[in-house]
């Protein structure tokens, strides 16, 4: 496998779509936690609406660059209904993710998180940082369930004779056209 496979054109490896989608969702997930820890910091919002904001940027920023790099055939042909199918498994990953932070909420929707009730990090780590150990916890188990949810539900493989054209599958052919002139 060639590494240039790996960055450019289309691909139905799973291997391949998996690194890609690794690295979109890192991008993806740096622009959530800024925006997660501005508005928590900053506008002192609680843990579960900050993550709110934060998941919305991710989101938006992780469609727009997986549909051209990540997964190259849509299932569905309409842009509209792919985002909401995409958005839609990332509303599940969003409820996934509250699900994993509450716990270490010290503002959580339930009250505080018993994580938070119990100090179980001790001196290590302010009781009012918590919540961004369970967002790493949640990116890790959610990064899974978006990638595979995604590819199996909302992208098709890439057939042979749909395969971008590259200079290696196109010079004998553009040799015999140009010989029939």
């Amino acid at each position: 496998m060639k590494i240039k496979e790996w960055f450019i054109g289309d691909t139905s490896k799973t291997s391949v779509q998996f690194f890609r989608s690794l690295f979109v969702g890192g991008i993806a997930t740096i622009a959530d936690m800024i925006v997660l820890i501005l508005i928590r910091e900053l506008l002192h919002v609680p843990e579960s609406i900050a993550a709110i904001f934060g998941f919305t940027v991710g989101l938006a920023l992780n469609y727009i660059i997986s549909t051209y790099w990540v997964f190259a055939k849509a299932k569905v042909k309409n842009r509209i209904i792919d985002f909401i199918g995409f958005a839609v498994i990332g509303i599940i990953g969003l409820g996934l993710t509250q699900l994993i932070i509450e716990p270490f909420a010290q503002q959580g929707m339930f009250g505080t998180g018993w994580f938070v009730q119990w100090q179980i990090f001790g001196n290590l780590l302010p009781t009012d940082k918590y919540y961004i150990v369970g967002k790493v916890l949640a990116v890790v188990i959610v990064y899974m369930w978006n990638f595979f949810a995604r590819k199996f539900i909302l992208y098709r493989k890439v057939e042979e004779k749909e395969a971008p054209v590259t200079e290696e599958n196109t010079s004998g052919t553009k040799e015999a056209k140009e010989s029939e002139k």
